[in-house]
């Protein structure tokens, strides 16, 4: 009987721990002011949230145009840690486009009114001052946004997730997306850094 008892005591424990773990796991994404998507202060991937990401480019086979990623610890935000660097080229006679691509694991954003990044140009190798952020979700909505006035100083640029335009569900959030275009871009050649990318709310 007593052994009955401290086997039943032991589920009942094992029980209310692991459903405060799935409390505590379910709570994350709708807690605080802000949730993190990517640091890459580990220097590797995946992001915060178990996403892949990566460069991309429109025509790989054209050598005049293209994007890259790499880990920079020069150029990070804060004393410790990585930023993401991303060296761009559209200067091509023919159309071009690329830029940076980020799984989003179909996160829920409805809870929140912003994404938030920290951007800033390489003012020795030079940078384009614009370029487009894009949201993508679960129904194959894209949402689009172009952010002007980079210097080469970090800003943490916010985008109120209403002034995507072509998106309207946030709840399903499959992938971020920075494009380079030749069209818009300032400087058909150069280097800009992103750090700490994350959902905010207003305060």
């Amino acid at each position: 009987m007593a052994k009955k008892m401290v086997l039943a005591a032991m589920l009942v424990a094992a029980a209310v721990i692991l459903a405060a773990g799935v409390s505590s796991a379910a709570d994350v994404e709708g807690a605080g002011s802000e949730f993190l998507v990517a640091d890459f202060n580990t220097g590797e991937k995946p992001n915060n949230i178990g996403g892949d990401f990566g460069a991309w480019s429109k025509d790989p086979t054209d050598f005049s145009q293209g994007c890259s990623e790499a880990f920079d610890s020069v150029n990070r935000r804060g004393a410790t840690g990585f930023a993401m660097k991303l060296d761009y080229s559209v200067d091509s006679k023919n159309p071009a486009y690329n830029g940076f691509w980020m799984f989003l694991q179909n996160f829920d954003a409805s809870k929140y009114d912003n994404l938030s990044i920290w951007v800033k140009g390489d003012g020795k190798i030079g940078y384009t001052t614009v370029f487009k952020v894009e949201l993508k979700n679960a129904s194959k909505q894209v949402g689009r946004y172009y952010v002007t006035n980079i210097t080469d100083t970090w800003q943490d640029i916010v985008i109120p997730l209403k002034d995507f335009k072509g998106i309207t569900d946030f709840s399903n959030l499959a992938e971020l997306v920075i494009v380079f275009e030749d069209r818009i871009a300032s400087n058909k050649k150069g280097v800009v850094y992103i750090d700490d990318v994350r959902f905010t709310k207003n305060k």
